[in-house]
């Protein structure tokens, strides 16, 4: 994944306010931008230090919260860029997706099929937020520690390969519904006609597209979310090559819906194999 394209994911934003903790209600005021605008910063409004003045060492909070979390778990980085994608697409990047169940909303997005139970880096979120509140109370948003999260998993996954600035000034969302998942998140099972019209509903091209999708060269799938692959079909030529399928159907079929990486190469490396492995039919999804 490249800087500049997972840059461009970011400038899918729809910003709302800043809440106390990153899963609980809202408590703090809206971050103050660069330059007061009577409503909220559209895409071109996000800059680069945004928190120079206001919080000079939130990203670099951030970050070692990151550190620590991918030093002790690396699959927790994938997570990280999952959960960035995972809110963006669904309203924009807002924090909408760390919103806990209320008896008024008792169906928010991360109860949504596609996240609940397998998004990961919550804990990581809440950990980085903890310390930034402790450094500069009420004005980091959760929405820029997220892409900051976000960016930071790509680097420390990358071993330092993939290293960009993040602009930021996101406000957090009040709205966030399980039901908008579905409608909005990539399922694994679609095709390239799909995929292409579902990024362009967001502002992203087919180069995003295939650029974002390299993401997959790290991380875990559950058998369920490639079933349709299995087994290898030898008359379609965009079928799964036939040993991978053999030896995933083998591990599938032992019952639970276990996991498996998603990249057999180099599963705990943020690189360029997921392309190579697309061209050998070594992929788990269509």
């Amino acid at each position: 994944m490249t800087a500049d394209k997972l840059a461009a994911l970011v400038a899918v934003a729809l910003l709302g306010c800043v809440v106390h903790t990153c899963q609980a209600s809202y408590g703090y005021p809206n971050p103050m931008p660069p330059i007061p605008s009577p409503t909220p910063p559209t895409a071109p409004a996000l800059t680069l230090d945004y928190y120079s003045y206001s919080c000079p060492n939130a990203e670099a909070i951030v970050k070692e919260a990151v550190r620590n979390a991918t030093d002790n778990n690396r699959g927790i980085g994938a997570g990280l860029i999952r959960l960035f994608f995972h809110d963006c697409f669904v309203r924009g990047c807002d924090a909408s997706v760390l919103l806990d169940a209320t008896t008024a909303n008792p169906e928010p997005e991360k109860l949504g099929i596609p996240n609940f139970p397998s998004l990961r880096g919550f804990e990581v979120i809440d950990a980085a937020k903890a310390k930034v509140e402790k450094e500069c109370g009420g004005i980091v948003s959760c929405a820029d520690i997220v892409a900051f999260a976000g960016r930071d998993a790509t680097f420390f996954l990358s071993n330092g390969v993939v290293d960009f600035k993040m602009p930021a000034g996101r406000y957090d969302g009040r709205v966030s519904f399980a039901n908008e998942t579905l409608r909005d998140l990539p399922p694994p099972f679609a095709n390239v006609t799909v995929l292409e019209a579902m990024f362009k509903a967001k502002g992203l091209d087919l180069d995003d597209m295939v650029t974002l999708s390299g993401a997959h060269t790290v991380g875990i799938s559950h058998c369920s979310s490639f079933a349709d692959r299995l087994p290898a079909d030898p008359s379609d030529p965009t079928s799964m090559e036939p040993a991978l399928a053999s030896s995933l159907q083998q591990r599938c079929s032992r019952g639970g819906d276990p996991v498996v990486v998603q990249d057999v190469v180099t599963p705990r490396d943020l690189d360029r194999q997921y392309y190579q492995n697309v061209l050998d039919r070594k992929v788990l999804f269509k």
